[in-house]
Parts: structure tokens; C-alpha cells; sequence
């Protein structure tokens, strides 16, 4: 056998070589064909060798008989291991040498892997019988098995976890491979992606303790890719899966994340290699998606609470303040302390208290705010500080009053560095960036805290020797009126209209300021131009209708009435609404709307904040209802918006009519069925009564009669004969009145007979005039009409069951009370004989009496 395959491989003379399909084509015969292992085994080690470069005719060819090698020669593991490297050479997608030096190039293999993918995995079967063969033990058996199923993964990721979760055991039996080699993260990598079920059955069989047992054997940062392999399996079951996140909290494993932060022992000299670089960040990202502001409010806090308290938060604000940190690291710890300090009080005191390790000590808040004003540095750097800084202000009013304090003048030391130092030096800076950062972050400093924008109202700013000082809203006004920059126009303009809010006080000063209406008014009725030109009018419209909404009309000439006539005139109140409007349909905005954290990609796009975009949302509709409640209003404006509001019930109440009809179509529905099943029972009872009340209570009757007949031939026998008394009575005494007794009771059943057909007659006819009704109603689909008749049927088929149960009872008891009858009248005979007299033998008159109880 090996030398015929060699002659297949090797070839022949050039004039009949072979070509590869033919090669494979005799092997898969020899696989099929050979009745010896060892000739089968060999044909299938030669289809590995060709799989990578005949890759096409392999997988064509020899799909389903490596399948069935699978299953029929599953004893030999050599064979197993040959066609499971096979299937994984077609199932790849890789660029093999042998496809590059060959003279095989007729089809690009790009697509081929996934193609057989997607043959493979259609058949359920074929999965369960990967899942089969990972019970063996064997190296070479169970690495290219994982292998095959981590490809499937890969290219047909979400059929294949939809079989191996309704597989027996199927996420367990993958479970098992989780420490035999790195194959088996890869695995559970693939296998975890975006399947929140398999997350949660892979977490609770103890993956988070097996994995982080794991990482400490390797040395945490400093392991190598198999550390890497581990925190990308724990960040696809934890991000997302509020389930998972309880789980990793409640299991105390967040107590094990601060020994991966050690960095004392870190060799500045060396720096940090690329492997430890990307083991920090992923752990880093580990680490916040247990604190995504995406989290469930009670779940954060939880886990916020425990990060502060197992000391983690520490050793991320450690590595804050430490030197030599790569510019990566240090953004992603930035980002992850600020969603760990995120509207937890005593997480953000905690902040708060942290200094840098210089003379003299500066507060970390301080020292982050140098690197953001700093134009030097990396723009995701400055952005993390950012967001940082607003976390700590988040639902922190001591905080911001910290902050709004160093603004104000003091009797502190001059020489040191504070806050508002840093934010005033950024908002009056030459680069247009670090005033969009410093406007932002004055923006967090006031937001929704009346008392500090107030206080942010006493903010002096020193302009040149001799001249007077200027507030600090006058003088964001005089930058807004020259020609700066659009990144910093929008910066100013969103920090004032978040100062203006809520705040007429601030308003008033606003309106005050010489120009700053007529520059408003100018801005918003300009001509269209690109999107950015659409931000600032919108902006400007904003800040114009925050001025209507809270104004207190004590500043002359700037009232609200006379701001609602200012923009009739220059304006128009429809341009007016439809700039206001056109600001949250830009592309910047809709970006910056669905997040809270700033992850813009280039400083140019930075032009909107979440907290902004929260309060447009809240304030734009208030707006427009201001402005159409004008006096002002104009008439075509008005008519507009009534009528969109009418086509907005007249929908409404089209999908409530909708949702009524298809009710009341199924109800209907329903109640047709259940008429016709009455009606199929009410055919059965009016046979039943049919059969029951005519032919059965006929027959009772003649064998009442026939027994009757008798019992009145042995009684006038007895008439006849001499009396005897016994006890003084006569014996026939009794028996004549029981008799009588049954007589009348015989009389009263044929009555009731009568009664029962004729009201079975009266029935019948009921029922088929109703039967003709039906039809009617189910076409005109008359609800009510329907149940009213399914009412009255379902009722008379209850009384008629009960006449008729009533009719069986009684002819039952006029039964036994023939039987109780001649019993007696025979124990009377047997007492006349006792007394000498004579009576007749009847048995014949007997036979006939038991033969007619037994029929009955």
C-alpha cells in the first residue's frame, strides 16, 4: 500500500502524470474500498499531506469519508488524528507555501475553509461527534480536534454554539480542555463570543476561579501569551452579562485583581515589554467592564464598593501617580479609575485625598488637569482626563464646590498651582482644544448646582495693568464675538447655556453684557453652510432659548416678550425651531449622544458632551413649546404643528383600532370553533336522548307491564283460594298494596315518558332552527348576537343531561322495587305451604320474571 501511494505522490512521466483531483480521487477510493486498517490509514495520511495544496479537491472529495473514518474507525487513534489534521487543512482559511510554489492557483482558497465550514456544521451530527471524540485522552487526537472546532467557531460561530448548547454536556466536555494546552482558551474564546446563555453555563463551571489559578501560575503582567489568552475568555464573560458581573462580585474574585497591578518591582531601565504592555491594558479592560456606567446602578456600587475596599482602586491610583508608565497604560488606568470613582461619594473622596509623590505633593486631580491643558500630550490622554474629571464630578456637589472655590479669589498662596488656575489658563488658550476641554470640564464644575453657578458668578479674571477686571462670563463673551475657532465657540457656548440654565440670575448678568443678543441673533440668521456651521447656529439658538426660559424680565430691552419679537423679526420662528432642531440630526451629535465616555478619534471631531447632549434633549422641546405659546406664533408654524400632533393621535389611535379588530378576530374566531363543538356534542346527546328516552323506556315499560301481568294472574289464583290468617292479617294484604304502590309508580313513569319525548321533539326542532342561524352569524360577525346564542345551547344541553339523568334514576328504582316485590311474594307462598295451604308452583311464570331482570 505505501508504495502505491508513493507512485500517486511522486507522479508519473510528465506525458501521463496524474493531475491532483485524480491523485485524491484514488485515495478517497483506496479509504473507502480497503477492508485493511493499516491501507486506510495510509490513504488518509496521504490526503493530509495533499489537503494544503489540493485543498479544494480534498475538501470536495474527501468531506464525508474522513466523517465516516471518524466514526467507524474510532479505536485507532492514529487514523482519527490523520483525518481530524485533514479536515482542520481544508476547514483554514491560512495561505499555505504549498499553495504559493504550487501550480495549483486555479481557485483562491480565501473563502474555501469557510465554505466547508458551512457544509460541515449543517449536519448536527458532525458536531456531536467532535464532542464525542474529546473524550479521549490522546495528544494527538484531542489537540486537532480543538483545533477543528475552534476553525468552525471561527467561521460559522453562531450555528455552531446553538448545537453545542443543546448538546448533552456539550459546554462541559469543553470545559474539560480548559487547562490542557492554549488551544483550549482559543477555544472557549471563540466558543463565548457573544452568547450570553454559553457565558453564563461556562461561568458556573468555575471558570473565573480555574482561569485567574491560571494567570497566578504564569506571574500575571509578567506571563506570556497564555495570561493574554485568559483575560480575553474573563472579558467575553463578563462584559455585558449583568448575571456573570453578580457572580464575579458576589464570588469575591474582585479580592484577587490588585496583586496584578504590582508595579514596584518594574525595571524602568528595561521598560515594559510588548507582552506585559497588552496583559495590563486587557486586564485593565477586565476591570472596567465590571463598572461600565452601562452597569445596573445596584451592581455598580457593588463592585465600586468592593474595588475600594480590597484596595484596588489604590493600586490604580498608584500607577497614576507613578513615572515611566507607557503613554497606553496610563490613558486606560485613567479611564478606569474615573468609571471606578463614578458617582460614588466615597470612592471620589478617596480620589480626592490621592497626591503625586513630588515637593511639594500636588493633588492627582491637579496633576491630571496639567496633562490635559498640556497641548504636548497624546490626545487620548487628554480626553481620558477628561472624562476622568467629569466622573469625579458626577453627583459630587462637594467636589464641585471644591472646584468652583479655587476659581474664586482667596488669600492662598500664589505660588502654588490650583485648579481654576489650570481651567482659566485652558479656556483663554491660543489652541482651540484646550479651550473645548477647559469649557467642558467648567461645564461638569456647575452642572445641575444652582448655588455654584451663582458663586461662578464672583470669578474676576485680571486683563492687563491698569484696567479693571472682568467677569469670567464676560469674558467668554468677548472671545465668542471675535473670530475664534469653531471647537472653541462650541466649547463656550455649551458651557454658558449649561450656566444659564436654571439660573435666571445668571441670565440676567448674560443679557447684561453688551452685544451678546445681537451676536446670538446674527449667528442663528446666517445662511447654511457645512455641519459645522449647523452646530454653532444650533448652539447659538440653544443658548437664545435658555435666555426665553428663564428669564425674569427685569433687564430692559431684553425681556422675554421682547426676545420673542427679536426673533419674529430678524428671524422667523419657524427658521428659528427648524436650527434648534437641526442640531441633534448632525452626525457629532448622534455620535456623542449614545455614550458617556469621550472616545472621539481625532481632536477635530470633539464638539459635543454627553452631559450637553442630556440637557438639549431635556430643554429643546421646552423651547419650541415657548415659542409657540407666543403671542407672536406664526399662523402657518402653528398650523403645522397642530397638525402634526393630529396625525400623531390620528396613528395612535389607527394601531389601538388595529390591535382591537385583530382581538376581536381571534375572539371571534374562538367562539365559532367552540360553537361547532357544541354542536358535534349536541349531535351525540340527540342521539343519545334519541336512543335512550324511546327504544330504552319502551322496553322498561313492556317488561313492567309483562311483569305486572303476572304478579295480577298469581294474586287473583290467590283471590280464589281460601284465606288464611296469620297473625290475624292475611299475607296477601301486603302484597296487594305494595301492588297498588307500584302500579301508580308505573302509571307515573309512563307520564313522565310522555313528557320527556315530547319535550325531546320540541328539542330537535330548537336545535335545527338554530343550526340554521349559524351560518347567519358567523357572516355577520355579530359578537354579541353569538354569544347570546352560545349561551343559550350551552344551557339547554345542561337541563336536557339532567332530565335524562333524573328519567334513569327512577326507571332504576321502579326496577328494584319490582324485584324487592316478588321476593316478598314468593317468601308469602313459602309461608301458605308452611300453613297447609295449596299454592300453584309458577316456575315457568319465574324463568320468565329472571330472564326479563336480566335483560334489564
Amino acid at each position: 500500500m505505501a508504495t502505491f501511494i508513493g507512485k500517486l505522490i511522486r507522479g508519473q512521466p510528465a506525458a501521463s502524470a496524474p493531475s491532483g483531483a485524480d491523485i485524491v480521487e484514488k485515495l478517497c477510493d483506496r479509504v473507502q474500498s480497503s477492508t485493511l486498517l493499516d491501507d486506510r490509514r495510509d490513504a488518509v495520511r496521504a490526503l493530509k499531506s495533499l489537503s494544503k495544496k489540493y485543498q479544494l479537491d480534498v475538501g470536495t472529495q474527501a468531506m464525508d469519508i474522513l466523517i465516516n473514518v471518524l466514526q467507524n474507525d474510532s479505536n485507532d487513534t492514529e487514523i482519527i488524528s490523520y483525518a481530524l489534521d485533514t479536515l482542520c487543512n481544508v476547514m483554514s482559511n491560512e495561505i499555505f507555501e504549498e499553495d504559493v510554489e504550487g501550480d495549483f492557483s486555479s481557485v483562491s482558497n480565501d473563502q474555501l475553509g469557510s465554505q466547508f465550514s458551512e457544509m460541515f456544521v449543517k449536519n448536527a451530527d458532525n458536531i456531536t461527534l467532535l464532542l464525542k471524540i474529546l473524550d479521549e485522552y490522546d495528544f494527538h487526537v484531542r489537540r486537532p480536534c480543538v483545533r477543528l472546532i475552534t476553525l468552525l467557531l471561527e467561521h460559522r460561530g453562531k450555528e455552531l454554539q446553538e448545537v453545542i448548547l443543546v448538546a448533552p454536556m456539550g459546554v462541559s466536555k469543553l470545559m474539560d480542555i480548559l487547562s490542557d494546552s492554549r488551544e483550549g482558551l482559543l477555544l472557549l474564546g471563540q466558543l463565548t463570543k457573544g452568547n450570553a446563555n454559553i457565558q453564563k453555563i461556562v461561568a458556573f463551571e468555575n471558570a473565573f476561579e480555574r482561569l485567574l489559578d491560571i494567570i497566578l501560575e504564569e506571574g500575571f503582567s509578567d506571563g506570556g501569551i497564555v495570561v493574554e489568552d485568559c483575560l480575553l475568555l474573563l472579558i467575553n464573560l463578563l462584559q455585558n452579562n449583568p448575571s456573570n458581573q453578580t457572580f464575579f462580585q458576589e464570588g469575591s474574585y474582585i479580592k484577587r485583581l490588585p496583586a496584578f497591578f504590582d508595579i514596584e518591582n518594574v525595571d524602568n531601565d528595561r521598560g515594559w515589554s510588548a507582552q506585559k504592555v497588552t496583559n495590563v491594558l486587557l486586564m485593565l479592560q477586565l476591570v472596567r467592564s465590571l463598572v461600565t456606567p452601562r452597569t445596573v446602578q445596584a451592581q455598580l456600587n457593588s463592585c465600586q464598593k468592593a474595588m475600594n475596599q480590597c484596595g484596588l482602586l489604590d493600586k490604580l491610583c498608584k500607577i497614576l501617580m507613578a513615572s515611566g508608565i507607557p503613554a497606553e497604560i496610563l490613558t486606560e488606568t485613567i479611564k478606569t479609575v474615573a468609571e471606578a470613582i463614578r458617582g460614588n461619594k466615597a470612592n471620589q473622596e478617596m480620589f480626592a485625598t490621592v497626591s503625586a509623590p513630588c515637593e511639594p505633593p500636588r493633588p492627582a486631580i491637579v496633576m491630571l488637569l496639567m496633562s490635559m491643558v498640556n497641548e504636548k500630550q497624546p490626545f487620548s490622554l487628554r480626553c481620558a482626563v477628561l472624562y476622568c474629571f467629569q466622573c469625579f464630578l458626577n453627583k459630587n456637589e462637594i467636589g464641585q464646590s471644591q472646584i468652583v472655590a479655587t476659581l474664586l479669589p482667596s488669600s492662598a498662596d500664589a505660588s502654588s498651582i490650583t485648579a481654576g488656575q489650570l481651567l482659566c489658563g485652558g479656556l483663554f488658550s491660543a489652541e482651540q482644544l484646550s479651550t473645548w476641554l477647559a469649557a467642558v470640564a467648567l461645564l461638569h464644575s456647575i452642572a445641575d448646582n444652582t448655588q455654584q453657578k451663582e458663586q461662578m458668578l464672583r470669578v474676576q479674571l485680571a486683563t492687563s495693568l491698569g484696567n479693571p477686571p472682568v467677569s469670567l462670563m464676560q469674558q467668554c463673551c468677548v472671545i465668542l464675538t471675535q473670530n475664534c475657532g469653531i471647537q472653541t465657540k462650541a466649547g463656550l457656548l455649551m458651557m454658558l447655556a449649561h450656566w444659564l440654565t436654571d439660573c435666571p440670575i445668571a441670565v440676567t448678568h448674560f443679557l447684561n453684557i453688551s452685544n451678546t443678543v445681537s451676536f446670538l441673533i446674527s449667528q442663528i440668521s446666517a445662511s447654511e453652510g457645512d455641519e459645522y456651521e449647523t452646530i454653532i447656529q444650533g448652539l447659538c439658538a440653544f443658548l437664545l432659548g435658555t435666555c426665553l426660559l428663564y428669564n425674569s424680565d427685569n433687564v430692559d430691552g431684553a425681556n422675554k416678550h421682547q426676545i420673542l419679537q427679536l426673533i419674529e423679526r430678524r428671524i422667523g420662528v419657524e427658521p428659528f425651531s427648524e436650527k434648534l432642531t437641526a442640531l441633534c440630526k448632525t452626525e457629532t451629535y448622534s455620535r456623542t449622544a449614545k455614550k458617556q465616555e469621550i472616545s472621539y478619534r481625532s481632536s477635530d471631531e470633539a464638539m459635543f458632551d454627553y452631559e450637553f447632549t442630556r440637557l438639549y434633549r431635556r430643554l429643546e422641546n421646552e423651547i419650541l413649546r415657548n415659542l409657540s405659546g407666543g403671542s407672536l406664533m406664526d399662523n402657518d408654524f402653528a398650523r403645522q404643528s397642530a397638525s402634526e400632533e393630529r396625525i400623531k393621535n390620528l396613528s395612535k389611535e389607527l394601531d389601538d383600532k388595529k390591535k382591537e379588530e385583530e382581538r376581536l378576530r381571534i375572539e371571534n374566531e374562538n367562539l365559532l370553533g367552540k360553537i361547532q363543538e357544541l354542536a358535534d356534542q349536541n349531535s351525540l346527546l340527540k342521539a343519545s336522548n334519541a336512543s335512550c328516552n324511546t327504544s330504552d323506556l319502551n322496553s322498561e315499560l313492556e317488561k313492567l307491564n309483562l311483569a305486572l301481568k303476572e304478579k295480577d294472574k298469581i294474586i287473583q289464583e290467590m283471590k280464589s283460594e281460601p284465606k288464611v290468617e296469620v297473625n290475624g292479617k292475611h299475607p296477601e294484604a301486603d302484597v296487594l298494596e305494595e301492588i297498588q304502590t307500584l302500579k301508580a309508580h308505573l302509571e307515573t313513569n309512563r307520564v313522565i315518558l310522555e313528557q320527556r319525548e315530547e319535550e325531546v321533539r320540541l328539542y330537535k326542532e330548537k336545535y335545527e332552527a338554530l343550526s340554521k342561524e349559524v351560518p347567519e352569524v358567523q357572516t355577520t360577525g355579530n359578537d354579541t348576537e353569538l354569544k347570546k346564542r352560545l349561551e343559550e345551547v350551552e344551557k339547554e344541553l345542561v337541563e336536557s343531561k339532567e332530565e335524562l339523568e333524573s328519567i334513569r334514576k327512577e326507571q332504576e328504582d321502579l326496577l328494584v322495587l319490582c324485584s324487592d316485590q316478588d321476593t316478598r311474594l314468593k317468601d308469602y307462598r313459602s309461608k301458605l305451604r308452611s300453613l297447609g295451604e295449596q299454592v300453584e308452583d309458577d316456575d315457568d311464570d319465574d324463568e320468565d320474571e329472571e330472564e326479563d331482570f336480566e335483560m334489564d
